[in-house]
C-alpha cells in the first residue's frame, strides 16, 4: 500500500506513535510518505521506503496569520497525485483530518482517510465551541476513525455528538527502542546515576510529560515527598512546560528539592527508564498515557491515576496500581509497598511484562492498522 500519513513531528504522543506506525508499516514493505512540517524527530536516518516531503508556508502581507491548513491541503494534494497514494493516515482531527478531505477533493481522487484521535483533540478543542463542527466534519467525512483508548472514545461520543463509529487501537512502543532493565545494574546504569547524585542504595521514581497543569505534577511530588521520607530515594522529572517554575518552588517549599530531579526534555528517555524503579502518571485527563508504556516495557513498574485510558493500560493490582486522581496518600503507600516489598515488585513486573507484551505489542498493532486499511480499500468501512 501507499499510505500518507501527517502529524505534528513534535515529542509529543500522537507524533510519536504516527512516526513509530510508519517505520513498522515500512518494515512491512509499503510505501510510507510522511507530509508534515518537519522531520519526525524519531527518523534519525534514512529508512528504506519512507519518503519524507514538507510543508512550508510562506508569509503573505495579506495574511494575518500564515496559511498552515491550506498549504497542508495543498501539499497532500499534490502527494496524492504525483506518488497515486492508496490512502492518508491523518493524526488529529483539526487540523489534519479535515486538511485531508479538501486535499481529497483537491486530488480528484477517491482516497480512503483514516483519522486517529489521540485526545487533546476531543478533550481540549472539543469543548471550544468555534472548533467543534470542525472536529466533527474531520471525523465524520474520514472513511474509518480510530482512538487510542476506549475512554478516548467515549468522550468523542459525549463531546462532539457523532454517531460514526470509533474504533479504539491502542498505542503501541517498539520493542527494540524500550529494552527491558536488567536486573543488576550495567555500569551505564551506575554512570548515569552517578552522574546525577543517586546514590546505589536509593530508589528512584520517574515522571515524564510536557508540565501542564493537567498532569498534576504537584500530586506526583507530594507522592514522592511521602515516599522520601520513608526510605531513600530520588524523583526524576523529565519534561519542560509552564508548570515547571512552580513546581520546583514546591519541592523546595517541602524541602526535598535536592531530591528532585528536574532534567528537561531528553531525546533517550528510554536510558532513564533503566535505572527507574517506579513511573508515577498521575493525571487529571489522559486519554492513553504513552510515556507509561514506554516505561512499563522498559520494566518500570507503574502508578497511575483512574483519568481516561490510564486505567486500561494499568490492571489494578496486577499489571501496577491505581488510585483516585490527587489521591498522593495512597499512591505514596502503594510506592512504598512495592519498593520494600521484592516479592511482590517483581510478581507486579513479570505480570505487567506479560501483559504489554499480549496487548500492546508492535505486531498486534500494525496489524490492526492493516485490517482497516485493507477494509477501507475494499470499501467495507463498517
Amino acid at each position: 500500500m501507499k499510505i500518507g500519513i501527517t502529524c505534528y513531528p513534535s515529542m509529543g504522543g500522537s507524533g510519536i506513535i504516527a512516526t513509530e506506525l510508519g517505520i513498522k508499516l515500512a518494515e512491512r514493505g509499503h510505501d510510507i510518505h510522511f507530509i508534515t512540517s518537519n522531520i519526525p524527530f524519531r527518523i534519525r536516518k534514512p529508512l528504506p521506503n519512507i519518503t519524507f516531503h514538507q510543508v512550508e508556508v510562506n508569509q503573505y502581507a495579506v495574511f494575518q496569520y500564515p496559511p498552515y491548513d491550506i498549504t497542508l491541503s495543498t501539499k497532500i494534494a499534490e502527494v496524492i497525485n504525483e506518488y497515486d497514494l492508496d490512502l492518508l493516515h491523518m493524526h488529529y482531527a483539526v487540523p489534519h483530518a479535515v486538511c485531508g478531505i479538501l486535499a481529497k477533493h483537491m486530488s480528484n481522487k477517491d482516497i480512503k482517510i483514516m483519522t486517529t484521535l489521540h485526545g487533546t483533540d476531543i478533550t481540549v478543542l472539543g469543548y471550544d465551541h468555534s472548533l467543534k463542527n470542525a472536529i466533527k466534519f474531520g471525523i465524520e467525512g474520514s472513511d474509518i476513525v480510530t482512538s487510542v483508548s476506549q475512554s478516548l472514545a467515549e468522550q468523542t461520543y459525549d463531546i462532539i455528538e457523532t454517531d460514526k463509529r470509533i474504533v479504539p487501537i491502542y498505542n503501541f512502543v517498539r520493542e527494540k527502542e524500550f529494552p527491558v532493565k536488567p536486573d543488576q545494574p550495567t555500569q551505564d546504569d551506575d554512570r548515569l546515576k552517578s552522574c546525577y547524585g543517586i546514590k546505589p542504595d536509593e530508589k528512584v521514581l520517574i515522571h515524564v510529560s510536557n508540565f501542564r497543569a493537567v498532569k498534576r505534577i504537584d500530586t506526583i511530588i507530594d507522592t514522592f515527598a511521602k515516599v522520601h521520607q520513608a526510605l531513600p530515594s530520588k524523583l526524576i522529572l523529565l519534561g519542560d512546560g509552564p508548570e515547571l517554575m512552580d513546581m520546583k518552588k514546591k519541592a523546595r517549599d517541602l524541602g526535598i528539592e535536592d531530591a528532585v530531579l528536574f532534567l528537561g526534555k531528553q531525546n533517550w528517555v528510554s536510558e532513564f527508564y533503566q535505572i527507574s524503579d517506579l513511573v508515577l502518571l498521575l493525571s487529571e485527563k489522559e486519554s492513553f498515557g504513552l510515556t507509561l508504556l514506554e516505561a512499563m516495557k522498559s520494566g518500570v513498574v507503574p502508578i497511575g491515576s483512574s483519568a481516561g485510558g490510564i486505567k486500561e493500560v494499568i490492571k489494578h493490582d496486577e499489571t501496577g496500581f491505581i488510585v483516585d486522581v490527587g489521591d498522593s496518600t495512597q499512591a505514596s503507600e502503594y510506592a512504598i509497598q512495592l519498593l520494600t516489598d521484592i516479592k511482590l515488585y517483581k510478581n507486579i513486573q513479570q505480570n505487567m511484562l506479560k501483559d504489554v507484551s499480549a496487548r500492546f505489542s508492535s505486531d498486534l498493532i500494525a496489524d490492526q492498522y492493516e485490517y482497516y486499511y485493507k477494509k477501507m480499500l475494499e470499501g467495507n468501512n463498517d
